[in-house]
Parts: C-alpha cells; sequence; structure tokens
C-alpha cells in the first residue's frame, strides 16, 4: 500500500503497483490557491499501455469470479471507505473545495454505492422464456444469462471526486469487469486514496487501475479498441465528441444539464424554499442537477421569492473545512470568472440581481436573477454556478413548456401538492427523473439515474450500469422429438 506523506507526491495505481512518472501533477486548493494540497503524477503512455493490458489479461481472471468473491470485494472497499471516513472527507474538502459536511455525505455515499455493488452482484439473474410458441418451435426453451461485457475505460469528473468515480468502478467489480479509471486532474488524490483500499480488499492484480493523465492521453483511451466500454461523466461538449471518437465500443454519457424546478400555488412553500436553497447553491452550484431555472406560480410569488431571498442572505460562504460553511469555492478562478461574464451578460439583456452577483476570487456569492430573457446564457446553457433565474407563471402546462424548452434533460423537481400535477409532470416533462416535492438535485445511490436530449445516454445506478457492463446471451434448448 502507498500513501502520501507530507510533501511526498502519492503514487499512482498501476495494475496493482504503486508507481509515480517524471510528469508531476500539482493539486490546488481551490479555497487557497496559494497553498497546493498535494502532488501525484500523469501517466506515461507506457504506463497506459500497460495498465489496459494489465485489465485485458485481468478480465480473463474478473470474467470468472464467483458472486460471492466480487460480493466480499465489494463490501470491504465499502467498510474499508467508512473506516477511513473523515481522511476522505477532508481530503475532498481540500482539493474539490467543497465544504465538509458535504463531503463527509459524499463519503457515506461511496461506502453505499460500494455496498450496493455487492447486493447487485449476489442477485444477477436470468429469465427462462418459453419458446414453443409455434408448431415448429415444439419442445425450445430458452434460459437468459449476463456475461461481463469486458474491460472498462471510465473518465469521472471533479465536481464528486468519490462517489461518481465510484458509480463506475463498483458496477464494473460487481458485473465482473476490469476496469481503468482517469480521475479528475483537478482532485485525483481522493480515487488514489480509494486504491489502497480497493488493493486491501482483495481485488485481483490488474483489474482496477487508477490513473490520472493528460487530456491527450484520456483521448487516447476514448477511442482504444481493447475497451469495450466507455463511461464518461463531464460535460456534454466533450461527451458527445468522445462518443463519435468511441468507435465500436458501449458509451454511457451521464453529462450536464440546466435543471428546472416548478413550484406550483398548492406547494408547501417553507420545505420548497429549504430545499431550492439546497439544490442551488449546495457545492456552490456545481452539481449537473443543481436547480438552475425556477417557475413559481404568481399566486405566490411574492411570498417564495421573499423567502429565498432572505434565505440566500443568510447562507455562509467561506472555508470548506469551517463545518457552518453552506457554500465554498467555485472549482477555480476560470470558473467564477465565467460565472461573471454571463450575470453581466444577463444584467445588459435587462436581467434583474436580486441578490449576489460578484466574484471573489473562486467565490462566488449565491446568486438569484428575474427577467431574463430566455436566451441569455444563465438560462439556455449549464451555469455550473451557485445561480438559479425565477420565472413567474400562472398555467402549470405552460411552466412544463418553458422546463422543456431546453437541449437538455436530466431531472425536474415539482413542489406541488395536487396530484394531477404531479402525474402530469411524469407524463410531460422531458427528463430522466421527475421528482415530486424535492429539487431535482436528489439522487440516491440505487436509483436509475441519466438524462436525455443533450443530458446523456444511459443510466447509471448500479442496477442499470451493470446492465451496460453485461451482454445478454440467450442458451435455447431443445428436447429432441
Amino acid at each position: 500500500m502507498a500513501t502520501m506523506t507530507g510533501t511526498q507526491p502519492h503514487p499512482i495505481f498501476l495494475a496493482g503497483r504503486w508507481v509515480d512518472s517524471p510528469d508531476p501533477l500539482i493539486v490546488a486548493n481551490p479555497a487557497d490557491p496559494a497553498n497546493p494540497v498535494g502532488s501525484t503524477f500523469n501517466a506515461t503512455d507506457a504506463q497506459y499501455d500497460e495498465a489496459v493490458d494489465a485489465a485485458v489479461a485481468a478480465f480473463e481472471v474478473t470474467r470468472t469470479l464467483p458472486a460471492y468473491e466480487r460480493g466480499a470485494i465489494l463490501r470491504n472497499i465499502s467498510s474499508g471507505i467508512k473506516a477511513r471516513r473523515e481522511e476522505l472527507g477532508r481530503l475532498i474538502a481540500l482539493e474539490a473545495g467543497k465544504p465538509i459536511r458535504d463531503a463527509l455525505v459524499e463519503v457515506d455515499r461511496a461506502s453505499l454505492t460500494f455496498r450496493l455493488g455487492a447486493e447487485e452482484a449476489e442477485r444477477m439473474t436470468g429469465e427462462m422464456i418459453p419458446l414453443d410458441l409455434i408448431a415448429s418451435s415444439k419442445g425450445r426453451v430458452g434460459i437468459t444469462r449476463r456475461f461481463p461485457i469486458g474491460p472498462v475505460a471510465g473518465i469521472s469528473p471533479f465536481n464528486f471526486p468519490l462517489n461518481l468515480a465510484a458509480h463506475k468502478v463498483a458496477p464494473a467489480i460487481a458485473a465482473g469487469c476490469s476496469i481503468v479509471l482517469k480521475p479528475p486532474s483537478k482532485d485525483p488524490l481522493t480515487m488514489l486514496t480509494v486504491a489502497e483500499i480497493i488493493e486491501e480488499a482483495g481485488a485481483p492484480a490488474g483489474s482496477v487501475s487508477v490513473l490520472p493523465m493528460t487530456r491527450e492521453l484520456g483521448d487516447r483511451m476514448v477511442a482504444d479498441p481493447r475497451f469495450k466500454l466507455l463511461s464518461f461523466t463531464g460535460s456534454p461538449a466533450v461527451g458527445w465528441r468522445m462518443k463519435e471518437r468511441a468507435g465500436k465500443k458501449k458509451v454511457i454519457l451521464e453529462l450536464g444539464g440546466n435543471a428546472g424546478v416548478i413550484v406550483d400555488r398548492s406547494a408547501d412553500l417553507d420545505w420548497a424554499v429549504r430545499r431550492t436553497l439546497i439544490g442551488a447553491f449546495a457545492y456552490a452550484g456545481q452539481v449537473c442537477i443543481s436547480v438552475q431555472r425556477m417557475f413559481v406560480h404568481a399566486e405566490i410569488w411574492d411570498a417564495f421569492m421573499e423567502r429565498l431571498v432572505e434565505g440566500a442572505r443568510n447562507l455562509r460562504v467561506g472555508d470548506p473545512l469551517d463545518p457552518q460553511t453552506d457554500v465554498g469555492p467555485m472549482v477555480d478562478d476560470a470558473a467564477a470568472l465565467r460565472t461573471q461574464r454571463w450575470v453581466d451578460e444577463a444584467v445588459a439583456m435587462g436581467g434583474k440581481v436580486l441578490i449576489g452577483g460578484k466574484a471573489d476570487g473562486s467565490f462566488f456569492a449565491p446568486t438569484i436573477l428575474t427577467d431574463v430573457p430566455g436566451t441569455a446564457q444563465v438560462c439556455s446553457n449549464e451555469a455550473f454556478a451557485p445561480l438559479v433565474v425565477a420565472f413567474p407563471f400562472t398555467d402549470f402546462g405552460d411552466a412544463m413548456r418553458q422546463v422543456n424548452d431546453s437541449f437538455f434533460g436530466l431531472q425536474t423537481g415539482v413542489f406541488t401538492n395536487d396530484l394531477a400535477n404531479a402525474w402530469r409532470g411524469f407524463n410531460e416533462l422531458e427528463v430522466g427523473g421527475v421528482i415530486v416535492n424535492d429539487v431535482p438535485t436528489y439522487r440516491i445511490d440505487h436509483m436509475p439515474y441519466g438524462g436525455v436530449k443533450d443530458s446523456g445516454l444511459g443510466r447509471e445506478g448500479l442496477r442499470w450500469a451493470i446492465e451496460d457492463m453485461t451482454e445478454i446471451r440467450i442458451m435455447v434448448m431443445a428436447q429432441p422429438s
């Protein structure tokens, strides 16, 4: 096992071995850019090839591992993450800038994700299919079973450096696949620390590699025919280009959005305000299902907006390591400056800033805008920032049409106590998930999660990811007659 001590760079996990490279990777602290969190290495081309070759070889082992062994490995990883909860939470807070309370929740979710992976590994079932539907097929029956697809290429993003990576590694292990994971360059130390836990958990040598790498080497990974599946979580522009270059491999894309929330006149206002503050501003809005567009019924507009602005004013912006902090920094100064440009554009187009709207280094104050044209960047693109744009509506159907008027379709929240409107939302909103009486930012790790339109392809959530990481095979049995 390798651990980072003091200022020593953390080695990278190459097919069961801890190695370094000539290409150092410095890991910045978003809250204090002058003082790096630590360092590691980018893999070289030769190290990448070694990892992929090892994954191909290890697949011959993992594909035949019995369910109880896969389950044991995953439970060991889950327990190992739980045992190092405080350490991992602090590391996420430091290198991702995520407030420590949220970072610890991410650690808990990752532990759950690996435990759920174990359970799914142990209940992968097929079915018996009667085939005697016509006379010529008499005496035949079909039995289906799922078989692991092969080595998996995983690319995970900075905003959930542990749990979104876990949603690639856990189902791969559960399915019997090997995996090479490219962690985010901005915060790779979290998954390199988890790699120590994976090593101790008994994963077969070569079955898991965690390799930070340059964008150029990542591009090679996307096109590499030795991988049978690519699982990418990140921006839509990057993800769809990857699909074009992925060749014959299967592709899962979990991309971005500009999630909408509808607050109907029958909503519980205090609950809707409380949840919207979290949905819009948690982790500085750097969540692909963060509340960005908000549609509030005209009859409750004044009351709701007054409470929302007051709630945003009371949010504490500051040091991610402070347990009282609600909103930490954005991932870097460039992200905050881009947000500033988008807000300035919205104001120039006639928008009003009710609160916030100003960058301070990597920090951006919680921001609420109104009267913004739908063509402004803050409405039409993914802000990935602590800002929300509010619009009044009088007709629920019109609010749904405005939510649907987007390139994206990940999740939508609908606050309503009108059962008919809840069903209308479920039936008519063009998204992967409709969250009734909560924000679109809600996710628990065993539910199917993913989007439509530009928001992605396929679904994550353990059971659904495992289906993508396996191929169905049928055996037809005929009784001679």
